[in-house]
């Protein structure tokens, strides 16, 4: 019984992981865009820039591949392993399942997933963020 409800917390961290990965590469996307003409010096980052679009390309790729996300298939197997029907359980994982997942044909998800890494690309040759090493001298607005 307390080895279940480990194993469902456990899934309900992975979840909480997952949809945080998802607000970093929409966020990350939006607060590029904003930080542009607001001069946020901070979105020229190259560590922050390379892990976004690091992350939109796996995702993309995955699609491509139609590979499902691996936090997806450790979250089941962790709500499996604690008896619990997948995608069912406690308050936080039934709200952020719901903002997380929701149904449509898988050739959607991989238009919208090339599209957004598509805005992601164009957003780095946008907004160039510095080159590793520099040190910030100037805001983005100046650009």
């Amino acid at each position: 019984m307390a080895t279940d409800f480990l194993f469902l917390l456990a899934a309900d961290g992975l979840l909480l992981s997952h949809v945080l990965f998802v607000a970093f590469v929409v966020l990350g996307l939006v607060l590029i865009l904003v930080g542009k003409p607001l001069g946020w010096a901070w979105i020229l980052n190259p560590w922050f820039r390379v892990a976004h679009i690091a992350a939109i390309g796996v995702v993309m790729l995955q699609s491509w591949v139609g590979v499902i996300c691996p936090l997806t298939t450790w979250e089941m197997a962790l709500r499996e392993r604690a008896g619990s029907a997948v995608y069912s359980g406690s308050f936080m994982s039934h709200w952020l399942e719901s903002i997380l997942y929701y149904q449509a044909p898988p050739w959607v998800f991989t238009v919208c997933y090339t599209i957004f890494a598509a805005a992601v690309v164009a957003s780095w040759f946008w907004v160039r963020p510095r080159r590793f090493g520099d040190t910030p001298t100037h805001d983005a607005a100046q650009d």
